[in-house]
């Protein structure tokens, strides 16, 4: 309850010089406290003074901060809300963008497989005519088949000991002669690329045995034919062929 004026009224004394704790004591001991009192009631006044702006503005402070942290925490909520809204519909976005990557890598793995398909489809548009010609050859080999196995067993059977001019000549009255019968075969037939393959013949060729057709029919002879072989082979091509050819199967050879 201590006032301005109140202090005012103190202050003349509590500026004397002998207004103290120790001069009261020496004076009258039992007040001495008194002095001491008053003098801390003024300091209190005016400390206080300055405190209960500062108090009433804090407590102003306190209530502003009071309603700004509702008002933070009602924005909090409305954040988590929201939040929980954006977290739903990015959710919601992730799985659109994955099916909507999903349909284009099916869209991408279906043109290629379209583009293949058409090409495959222009590809054999091309080979239709090559497929409708390799039938009509098949099936003139079908029906040619009796005679040029006939020709090829007869160039087996009889013509190995005969020069090259000689068996042109048997091939061509065989053929005569299935002329006359009405027997079917290949005008352009080539008895050594129907008795043996190329393959054959190259790895023939790299044992010793010669490359020209004389040689190759009389490998086919030796190779296909039931009978055992007999080689006139002045030169030595005969056997150094045979010696290559057989050295791994055990080919004993008495000199």
């Amino acid at each position: 309850s201590i006032t301005g004026e109140t202090v005012e009224l103190l202050e003349p004394y509590l500026d004397m010089e002998d207004y103290n704790l120790e001069t009261a004591k020496k004076v009258c001991g039992n007040v001495a406290g008194l002095c001491s009192w008053t003098q801390a009631m003024a300091y209190f006044y005016g400390i206080n003074k300055e405190v209960l702006p500062l108090k009433a503005n804090l407590a102003l402070q306190e209530g502003r901060l009071a309603a700004a942290q509702m008002e933070l925490n009602n924005a909090q909520i409305q954040l988590d809300e929201k939040q929980m809204e954006l977290d739903q519909v990015q959710a919601m976005y992730d799985t659109a963008m994955k099916e909507k990557q999903a349909l284009l890598d099916d869209a991408e793995a279906c043109r290629r497989k379209m583009n293949n398909a058409t090409a495959l489809i222009e590809g054999l548009g091309g080979e239709k005519l090559r497929w409708t010609a390799s039938s009509k050859n098949f099936q003139n080999q079908i029906i040619n088949l009796v005679g040029n196995v006939l020709l090829a067993t007869g160039f087996l059977s009889y013509s190995g000991p005969f020069n090259q001019e000689y068996r042109n000549l048997l091939l061509q009255l065989w053929k005569k002669e299935m002329d006359n019968n009405k027997i079917p075969y290949s005008n352009d037939l080539n008895l050594t690329g129907m008795l043996v393959d190329n393959a054959t013949v190259s790895e023939w060729n790299l044992q010793g045995l010669p490359n020209d057709d004389l040689s190759i029919q009389n490998g086919i002879i030796v190779t296909k034919a039931s009978r055992y072989p007999l080689l006139i082979d002045p030169q030595g091509q005969g056997k150094t062929w045979i010696k290559n050819k057989e050295k791994n199967n055990g080919l004993q050879v008495n000199s």
